[in-house]
Order: C-alpha cells, then structure tokens, then sequence
C-alpha cells in the first residue's frame, strides 16, 4: 500500500487528511502503474480505514474505478506517474474490499485495515460463475466469520507470558492488585467511576474477567474450553508457549526496557491498565494540552491492545499493563504484532518501533496468502 498518513483517521479533521488532493496521497497512482507494467493475476493493496472516507469519500471510489475500469482510467492516471505506456491495459475485478480487523484472525491486537484484493479480469472469463464464490471464500477467511478469535480474542498476557488464560490467574491477580490505592491517590472524578464500574467489579479471576471485560457471553462451558485450546495453539504456532518475554534478551537488543524520566514513571503509576492521561486530569500528573486517547495509555492485560503505531512521542509510545513498567520493548511490540522471536530487527530503537508498527501483522499476511490461493486456484 501506499503511504498512509493522508489517509489516516488519527491525523484528525478532514482539512488535515488531504487524500488524493495533495500529491504524497496521490502515490495509489504508482501503485496503479505497477499493475500496468506488471499485469499480475492478483494484487492486494493494504491500507487504514480512513481511506474509506478521505476526501468525503471520494478518494476510495476513485481508486476503486482505477483498479475495476483500467484499461479507461490509465491515460488519467499516467499524467501523474509521468508513464509513456499506453493501450493494452488489462481491468481488474474486485475480489475483496472491506476493513478487517486483526483481533478477528488470532492477533492480540485491535488493528483495522482496509484489505483490497483484485483478480485480472482474463483469469475468470471462462468461469464467471466461480467468482461468487470465491468472493464468499476469502471474504469468510480475513473477517474471521469461522474464526473462534473473533469472540474469544488472545489477550496481551497470553502473549508476554507464553501461557494460554487459564493458567495466568496468579499473574493477573498480582498485576491488578499493584492498583489497589490508585483512586485514593487520584481522586478525580474520571478515577472514582472506575473504582465503581471497573475495579469494584473485578474476580481477580482470569477467565471471569476476561469474558466480562471483553462482553463474551459463552453457549457453555466446553466452547470457553475450546476456545482457550486454540489459544494454546495459536501460542505453540507462533512460538511464544512456554516462553515468558520479561527479562529475554535478544540479539537485535529489541527487549530492552527503554528509560523513562521520574516525572512520566510518576504519571503512569496513576493510571491503571486501559486508560489514559485524562485519568489524571487536574492533578498534579496532568499532561496539558493533550485530548488524544493514545497518550499515556496502558493496554489490558485481558483485551487486545491498541493498534500498535510506528511514530510519535509525547506519550504515544505503548505503555505496559504493569504499575512499575512504562513504555513497551520492541519486542513487546511485536508479539502484539505476530512476529516470530526469531525475526530480528535492525536499526536504532526508534527505527525498528517504525518497522514494527507499519508492518501487516504476519498472522494477518497469512490469511491474506490463503485467499491468494484460494483465487489462483479458482481462477484460469
């Protein structure tokens, strides 16, 4: 996908996501030219759910004509790319277009992304009647329809403990407990409704909380069982069962706690997991000037985190469920992303932030793989 910034709902007002009406969100055209030089059976073009509504709309359906109407649009298009090609454009039919999210497939992560597959027009010309469904096949597998992770999510802990919920509840019980007097510290108005609606109504239990926290009402016992056994599965897959992250060291130095001023370590032991620096609002902990949700916010350790981002300081680093941690690792960072912990990273800390937090989560490129085939298979 092209570069996403222009794109993106987390720059805020529309004035400040341009779309296609300033040239940085105008590169879909090269990805458009790629197509034309190119003529692969399948593409798939990734990018954030703000591109939907960029531009009132009208950067989607622009791109969407590209892709679906080519062999028409390209003289349009190679005005911006500055390309000599002509005639001979093949279209592309449109297999799947729609935001998916991460959490649905297996990722411990709350991370949408518009998903756009397209299949060269030639390859079901003698078989129209496979691509209803196709499309029904790879729309079932990337928005998680059969998926178990769709209601039961994997949760931040499983991964940075390497141990499926049900045997977690000592951890989780000493994670909450450090948060026993945060109200009497804070006392706002915001602290004392989460001693109310949060914390008074917390079991210390994994499991009950987790299906409390995360508004799962199980059928019964044995789909709770079946659930936490695919969790246990998806931990072997990975390569994270039996295998706690805390005090790991790496190769590429992606696990090492990075320093936080006395000030900011201050602030975050007043906020408890899953809120933010409005938690301290009007105290002497208070971040002036700052109305984004993502400052200073912690992720649960029984809901999947916050979309992990690439860039940005002043608070928006990713921030630990524990009391006495600050900012995530990078290693962190990517078990909340899928990635192996045999992938290693290279570059300055800040670099590999970047890498880890534009990349598609892994577990998400695989299923994007499987409904390629899928339509490779279906297809002339």
């Amino acid at each position: 996908g092209p570069p996403c910034q222009d794109f993106s709902i987390v720059r805020g007002p529309e004035k400040e996501r341009r779309g296609i009406s300033v040239r940085r969100g105008r590169l879909y055209a090269h990805f458009v030219r790629a197509l034309v030089h190119l003529t692969p059976k399948v593409f798939v073009f990734e990018n954030v759910p703000g591109l939907k509504s960029a531009n009132r709309g009208v950067a989607y359906k622009t791109i969407i004509e590209d892709f679906a109407k080519l062999n028409l649009r390209w003289e349009e298009v190679r005005k911006i790319t500055g390309n000599s090609i002509s005639g001979g454009v093949r279209n592309y039919l449109i297999v799947f277009s729609d935001v998916v999210d991460s959490a649905h497939l297996g990722v411990p992560q709350k991370r949408r992304r518009l998903i756009i597959i397209g299949v060269r027009e030639d390859l079901f010309r003698e078989n129209w009647g496979a691509l209803g469904a196709v499309k029904q096949r790879v729309e079932s597998i990337l928005l998680g329809k059969n998926s178990i992770f769709r209601k039961y999510p994997l949760t931040p802990l499983e991964v940075f403990e390497g141990k499926p919920l049900q045997e977690l509840s000592d951890e989780y019980r000493e994670i909450m407990e450090e948060y026993r007097d945060v109200v009497n510290s804070v006392k706002t108005e915001r602290a004392l409704r989460w001693r109310e609606n949060v914390w008074e109504k917390l079991s210390f239990d994994a499991v009950k909380d987790y299906l409390k926290l995360n508004g799962i009402v199980p059928r019964g016992e044995s789909e709770i069982e079946e659930a936490l056994k695919e969790h246990a599965e998806i931990l072997k897959k990975l390569g994270y069962y039996g295998r706690r992250l805390e005090g790991r060291q790496f190769p590429d130095r992606s696990n090492i706690v990075p320093k936080e001023s006395e000030d900011v370590l201050a602030r975050l032991k007043m906020i408890p997991p899953d809120e933010n620096h409005l938690f301290v609002r009007g105290t002497e902990w208070e971040v002036e000037g700052r109305d984004m949700s993502l400052i200073y916010r912690r992720i649960h350790p029984l809901k999947p985190s916050y979309t992990v981002v690439a860039y940005g300081g002043g608070g928006t680093w990713g921030y630990h469920y524990r009391r006495c941690r600050g900012k995530l690792t990078n290693r962190e960072r990517a078990r909340l992303q899928t990635f192996p912990d045999w992938f290693l990273f290279k570059g300055s800390a800040s670099e590999v932030r970047a890498q880890i937090g534009e990349a598609v989560p892994p577990l998400l490129g695989q299923k994007i793989a499987e409904a390629v085939e899928i339509i490779l298979r279906s297809g002339t």
